[in-house]
């Protein structure tokens, strides 16, 4: 009888379900969205209970709508937005406050008390990641703090803290188990990636009771099973959970040390692979763990640059310069060669490797022959270039060559980008014919520990299609160094 893996892929924008056949092919997918909560604080929240009801309804539509023999689905892959917080009460299942999104910094100022202990070094010593609001330690403190449901409960016994992952397996099993895996643990800043455990001094420092964080399991073990509220007549084992990042770098195949993805999203995430020994970071990226496979453990460094894909939004929707994304390949091959202007797209600051909060975006080196083309062009750049600086740092960090980059995500579909992405970071460009690399990155490893996919074969259903650098050297040279100048103009702090 076929055998079928199903992948769960819970973004921040909604869920989609994957459905793949027992040789690993991609056969359909459903897509549910959910609410983007924002008060007038700009707080940005999730209903932790919608995400929950949404993920069983999106699984529940691509079993019937594919028309498979629902007996048939052997195993489930989850792959989720990384440091969106959710709170529970561990005895009714019921969310103490709506889930924390990873772009809410409202826990500044518990990062701030912490900071002023003097142990920031130390917390990006032992968890490879800098003090900071987007990680869930400040976020599961704030809701500790502000929550009146935790107020009345014994929380050492009551309280469940956990990332979007956690809080689905629990619900999923029905309660019976409370569990992450190693890639979402490490992006809490509450791991120690060198113990590899929950580190109980940081714990402290943020007031964080041990008891109330999941057990951590190696990305590709026994995460319980599940029957999707009686959907399934027999419960169907959970045997892939990682953080939708780690997903795609698991799913482009970087599955070694050296290995690079990234993905171009609103942001982007760029991962390179290193090994099974960590390695912190001295030019302005952090260190994560890929994921646990087999009880070893694999590292990454990483890089996220806040606006890449949301610079094309930008051009659209704020601009009205043009009407679509599919208008900027065009334009940016009729633009003049020779202008020389460039955006930095600093409108929240400038994430890795500057760091710099208070940078202010800026459109330098117009002329009065500057126009529409060009300014379409300088945006398109604009992301380049600072996927490039990423990939420098990893370099350096790293000790090892960058020679391929595998890239995931809508703006990869952009010929004029791709190629300028080859050429400005001198090196090849991957882009494969699959949108969907997160979830088949869970649902590959699901797929894997239940015997049911072969690791050396199921990714070779994954085609690419491939850019070379083809740029002169002077005039890369030329190009980094106006760009170069160009952020030095914005940044408010030496780097």
């Amino acid at each position: 009888m076929e055998q079928y893996i199903i992948g769960i892929d819970q973004s921040t924008q909604g869920t989609k379900a994957l459905l793949f056949d027992g040789s690993g092919r991609l056969l359909a997918r459903e897509d549910i969205p959910h609410r983007q909560i924002v008060n007038e604080e700009g707080w940005v929240s999730h209903d932790a209970m919608e995400i929950y009801r949404n993920t069983v309804l999106v699984v529940r539509k691509l079993v019937e709508n594919a028309g498979i023999d629902k007996n048939a689905v052997a195993g489930i892959g989850i792959s989720n937005q990384r440091e969106t917080s959710v709170a529970w009460n561990r005895n009714t299942g019921e969310p103490v406050e709506h889930a924390i999104v990873w772009q809410c910094a409202r826990a500044s100022e518990i990062c701030g008390q912490v900071e002023k202990m003097g142990v920031g070094e130390k917390i990006r010593e032992k968890t490879g990641i800098f003090l900071s609001p987007y990680f869930p330690a400040s976020k599961f403190a704030w809701l500790m703090q502000n929550s009146k449901e935790v107020e009345k409960m014994d929380v050492r016994k009551d309280l469940c803290l956990g990332t979007v992952d956690s809080w689905l397996v629990y619900k999923l099993t029905g309660g019976k188990q409370f569990r992450t895996d190693y890639s979402n643990a490490s992006r809490t800043q509450l791991f120690n990636l060198h113990t590899l455990t929950w580190d109980e001094e940081i714990c402290g420092w943020f007031k964080i009771p041990v008891e109330c964080l999941p057990q951590v399991t190696d990305s590709d073990g026994n995460f319980g099973a599940t029957d999707f509220e009686g959907f399934f007549e027999k419960p169907v084992p959970i045997r892939g959970v990682l953080g939708d990042s780690h997903g795609a770098l698991f799913g482009q195949g970087c599955h070694s040390a050296g290995m690079v993805k990234s993905t171009y999203g609103t942001g982007s995430s760029i991962m390179m692979h290193i090994g099974s020994t960590p390695v912190l970071s001295t030019h302005g990226i952090v260190t994560s763990l890929a994921w646990g496979i087999d009880g070893k453990a694999e590292y990454v460094l990483e890089g996220n640059i806040n606006y890449t894909g949301a610079v094309i939004t930008w051009l659209e929707k704020d601009l009205k310069l043009i009407s679509s994304a599919a208008e900027t390949e065009e334009l940016a091959y009729a633009a003049n060669k020779a202008d020389r202007t460039y955006l930095v797209p600093a409108f929240s600051g400038l994430g890795a490797p500057y760091w710099d909060n208070h940078a202010e975006a800026s459109v330098s080196g117009m002329t009065r022959l500057t126009g529409r083309a060009e300014l379409v062009r300088a945006a398109l750049d604009s992301i380049a270039y600072q996927i490039t600086d990423i990939l420098m740092a990893m370099e350096q960090d790293a000790g090892l060559e960058i020679k391929e980059l595998r890239v995931d995500g809508g703006p990869t579909r952009n010929k004029y980008l791709m190629q300028f992405q080859s050429d400005i970071a001198q090196v090849t460009i991957q882009v494969p014919d699959a949108e969907e690399l997160s979830g088949i990155g869970a649902a590959y490893m699901a797929g894997i520990s239940l015997g049911i996919y072969d690791k050396d074969t199921v990714f070779s259903h994954i085609r690419r299609s491939k850019y070379t650098p083809g740029m002169e050297e002077t005039v890369r040279n030329e190009k980094l160094a106006g760009w170069k100048n160009a952020v030095k103009k914005v940044l408010t702090q030496s780097v």
